[in-house]
């Protein structure tokens, strides 16, 4: 039995109660064995995470596909889980334990790691939660964590097999260290900044009595941090500049340490820079490292003198002074570091050229250095300066991984859309560098990697496989260090549909060395190797992640498909852009612009919001955030819940046909035809992954066809015999067109199109399972060029009426003096239609009567409509032609300011764009203002 629907929509309520539903009765994947697999994968957040607005845009993304093409019929599996984020799960818990006034190192190992797992317990599911809210409809009955056993052992076998194919190996390296956090992180998870600092000028004096052409004993060199002196190896003049040629070969003595260091030829050196002698210290700045392995320094032999807290320790060769051992390298907590005291130090040794300025009395006044604005690394998590620092690490040779990937995706084989990041993937992926993978953490996949007292290493997946390798009575140490987040989610496409349990052997086996081919043991094919879910459902269809996580996690995921399964994880990528705010700045807690789509969806309700992130997402473009147009789809819910209760009282109900029913009704042709073209718009734009384009295809359907048009070309319908034909017809017609919205609506708006869909018939399924609409009809041109025409007419003699100031409802007499067949027909059939819509009446074939008039084209016809008595001609036209000179006036202006390059350059960017969109609005006032004037004759 239908129930009533409330005159308010609740969003809050249907939310609940509907996600609840679907949960609970497994509907997020239905029983669907012999139907096409659609595979999605999610970017598995930190488990220690909370809803951003990032997330929520990505995730709306993923279901508005996955709902999609559960619609389409299927076997659409939408994989969930969260990533156990070594650091920041780690920071987590350090810091609940520092608030009790504990640490980790008052634990052992498996008792801190034991730790990690109880919070994991008791807070670990806030996101998986939220996302819930978000009406995401994943498959949680397999919710995977980059932690669980099986998941482990793909992590363990994936580092052991590359170790065996010469692909994973252990180098002594420059890598990024935070000193806060104690572990190496990635290029990518260092940000940039640029902040105050200093350029000081030092003397290093040359050695032997050496001198330059000039007479100078020393050579002067500038660095932003002098405390690295005290590692130096070298010092570095271009090959090509004439005033060091002499000195090439020669040495310096390294102030304060004593230490004799010589004077190489490097392009590194840039003679336009300063003074053209560059300091180098190898062991502390990744472009020394290669000027120092170029000069002939092995990296075992390069000087380390900072610990892992970035305090000063001895270097090999012993020669740091013992008042700079145990200080930080920066002023820290009042306290002098070893930068201030080196500055200190030569100053006294009469060492540093000072930076010479003029005061305003323009006498000369001497600093110890020079202001500079510096680029300077920070850690994304530990927030504290990187320090580049040798240390022993485990590398994947990413080179010859990304092989594959790189010709996948030249080959078109792996589509990224937009296209447009084609080019940056390949830059990256063709210069890539060594990927370190090992993190100095407790929490995470223990390397498989045992050391014996002499260091000999025996890599294996359990200890007793190591120790086999080692043989008996051999001591074995398990390796300290744990593996990079970003290794283990790399498997995620595979890992969690059953690998490696789930197959006999995909990975191909090496031949003379690393190689990668579809082949597999025994001669069996990839495919025929793999059962079940991995059989079916990997390679996955399609990934949605942001730009940011490209080389994070795409490209490895891409690498680790090709080397584990011998083929692609998926063929196509779709990489969206960030949710900025309303200004178009980013998101950041310090600038107080973030937005919580929590509370968005407290105010909006979800569907809301969802709809904001599917019609704003334009092919990779980032997003800016407009809670007024949340509020607009927000009322486009209410819109449709409005729509449904007119419909319901009625009588429309739901329809039981997936075919369209027959009609003879223009209006009810008409509808059909639209549906069919709606289905059709957002097909294609699925298909090009045009979020937008479909969001706004429906959107546009229900709102201005169906709700503004087709409700209202109907209501004569039932202002007479209920159960007259024609009555009979149209409630059938509506109702399935109903449907047919919900159906398309519902991948968007999930919750107000499932709750309608209940609430207006009983139903054998719930709309989550519904099919995706197949119209199957054909529809007269004849009918539907009847509506079109009336809708034409209509539309344009609303907007010339709202540009001559007259009053909507006004009723005015028209004259069409050569009416077409269509205007002829419809004059004749449906002239109480045009009187109630257009308010024309009486329309009259024929001439108009001289006078003053407005012209309103309607397809081909052009109706002529007499003003005389209607407005005051005169004062209409002065109002017209001031308005336009204005807005013309202020056009000029604009293409003025906007054409000047200066303009452009040193504006803010929010400024050049509201410049633009105030140009755009006088522009379209012009064109509206001119036309109107045009009206009057």
């Amino acid at each position: 039995m239908t129930e009533t629907l409330s005159t308010t929509f609740d969003p809050a309520e249907i939310e609940a109660r509907w996600y609840a539903h679907w949960e609970a009765n497994g509907l997020f994947r239905p029983e669907r064995p012999d139907a096409e697999a659609f595979t999605i994968v999610n970017p598995p957040p930190n488990v220690t995470g909370s809803l951003h607005i990032g997330h929520a845009l990505d995730n709306t993304l993923q279901d508005v596909v996955i709902r999609y093409e559960r619609l389409r019929g299927k076997d659409a599996l939408w994989v969930v889980g969260t990533d156990h984020a070594g650091i920041a799960t780690q920071m987590v818990v350090e810091r609940q334990m520092e608030a009790r006034q504990d640490k980790r190192t008052n634990y052992s190992r498996e008792d801190f790691v034991a730790k990690v797992w109880e919070w994991k317990a008791t807070s670990g599911g806030t996101i998986t939660n939220q996302l819930r809210r978000l009406g995401c409809s994943m498959d949680w009955s397999r919710e995977q964590f980059t932690m669980d056993p099986h998941f482990t052992k793909a992590v363990i076998k994936t580092f052991v097999d590359l170790y065996n194919d010469g692909l994973i190996y252990r180098d002594k390296r420059l890598v990024n260290w935070d000193p806060k956090l104690k572990t190496a992180i990635s290029d990518l998870e260092v940000e940039t900044q640029t902040i105050a600092g200093s350029f000081w000028h030092l003397k290093y004096p040359l050695a032997d009595g050496v001198t330059l052409p000039d007479g100078r004993d020393y050579l002067e060199v500038a660095t932003t941090r002098p405390e690295t002196m005290l590692a130096d190896m070298a010092v570095a003049v271009n090959p090509a500049d004439e005033r060091y040629a002499s000195v090439v070969g020669k040495h310096v003595i390294l102030p304060l340490t004593g230490r004799r260091i010589p004077v190489i030829a490097d392009e590194h050196a840039d003679p336009e820079l300063g003074s053209g002698c560059v300091k180098i210290t190898p062991g502390h700045d990744f472009n020394d490292f290669e000027v120092g392995k170029r000069a002939g320094f092995a990296p075992a032999e390069m000087l380390n003198m900072l610990d892992a807290e970035a305090n000063v320790c001895q270097t090999a060769d012993g020669l740091v002074p013992e008042e700079f051992l145990g200080l930080h390298r920066f002023k820290r907590d009042g306290v002098d570091g070893a930068r201030e005291l080196v500055v200190a130090r030569m100053k006294a040794l009469g060492l540093l050229i000072p930076h010479v300025t003029k005061n305003k009395d323009g006498e000369e006044v001497e600093h110890d250095a020079e202001p500079r604005q510096i680029a300077t690394p920070f850690g994304d998590r530990g927030g504290v300066v990187i320090e580049p620092w040798l240390t022993d690490q485990w590398y994947v040779n990413a080179a010859e991984l990304a092989k594959k990937p790189i010709a996948a995706v030249r080959s078109g084989d792996i589509q990224i859309v937009p296209k447009t990041w084609e080019k940056t993937f390949f830059n990256w992926m063709e210069n890539i560098q060594p990927w370190c993978v090992s993190r100095q953490l407790w929490w995470g996949h223990r390397i498989p990697a045992w050391f014996a007292e002499d260091g000999r290493c025996f890599v294996a997946e359990t200890a007793e496989a190591a120790q086999a390798l080692a043989g008996e009575g051999v001591a074995l140490t398990q390796d300290e260090d744990v593996l990079d987040t970003w290794f283990s989610s790399a498997l995620w496409p595979f890992a969690t549909l059953g690998w490696p349990d789930e197959t006999t052997s995909v990975r191909p086996e090496p031949v003379e060395g690393p190689h990668f081919s579809s082949e597999v043991k025994d001669g069996a094919s990839t495919s025929s190797a793999r059962t079940g879910l991995l059989q079916k459902h990997f390679p996955n269809s399609l990934l949605i992640s942001g730009f940011d996580i490209l080389f994070f996690w795409d490209a490895r995921m891409m690498m680790m498909g090709f080397y584990n399964m011998g083929q692609k994880p998926w063929d196509r990528l779709y990489l969206h852009g960030l949710v900025r705010a309303a200004d178009g700045a980013k998101m950041s807690k310090s600038k107080g612009n973030v937005v919580d789509p929590l509370g968005l969806i407290d105010q909006y309700g979800a569907d809301a919001l969802r709809f904001f992130m599917a019609a704003m997402e334009s092919q990779g473009r980032d997003i800016k955030m407009d809670e007024k147009r949340v509020e607009g789809y927000r009322n486009f819910a209410t819109k449709l819940w409005n729509a449904a209760r007119f419909c319901q009282s009625n009588g429309i109900g739901a329809s039981d046909t997936i075919k369209a029913p027959p009609a003879r009704l223009a209006a009810n042709q008409w509808i059909i035809g639209e549906v069919g073209s709606c289905v059709a718009e957002i097909e294609k734009a699925m298909a090009d992954l045009r979020f937008d384009a479909a969001a706004n295809a429906i959107y546009q359907f229900t709102w201005s066809k169906f709700c503004d048009w087709y409700l209202e070309l109907i209501k004569p319908v039932f202002a007479g015999d209920a159960d007259s034909p024609p009555a009979v017809e149209t409630r059938a017609v509506a109702g399935w067109a109903l449907d047919q919205i919900l159906v398309m609506l519902h991948p968007f708006m999930p919750f107000i199109t499932e709750e309608l869909w209940h609430k207006l018939g009983a139903r054998p399924y719930e709309l989550i399972l519904a099919q995706w609409p197949a119209p199957e009809a054909e529809v007269s041109k004849e009918a539907t060029d009847v509506i079109d025409w009336v809708i034409d007419l209509t539309t344009n003699t609303r907007s010339a009426k709202n540009e001559l100031g007259i009053a909507p409802g006004a009723k005015l007499a028209a004259f069409l003096a050569a009416p077409s067949n269509v205007a002829t027909r419809t004059i004749e059939r449906s002239s109480a239609a045009i009187e109630r819509l257009a308010r024309l009446t009486p329309v009259t074939i024929g001439e108009a009567p001289a006078g003053p008039a407005m012209q309103v084209i309607a397809g081909e016809d052009v109706f002529v409509i007499p003003l005389e008595g209607i407005i005051d001609i005169a004062a209409e036209k002065a109002r017209l032609e001031k308005a336009l000179a204005a807005s013309q006036k202020e056009a000029k202006s604009l293409e003025g300011r906007l054409s000047n390059p200066a303009f452009a350059e040193k504006a803010k960017p929010e400024a050049v764009e509201k410049a633009r969109a105030d140009l755009a609005h006088h522009a379209g006032e012009v064109e509206r203002l001119t036309a109107a004037l045009a009206r009057l004759g």
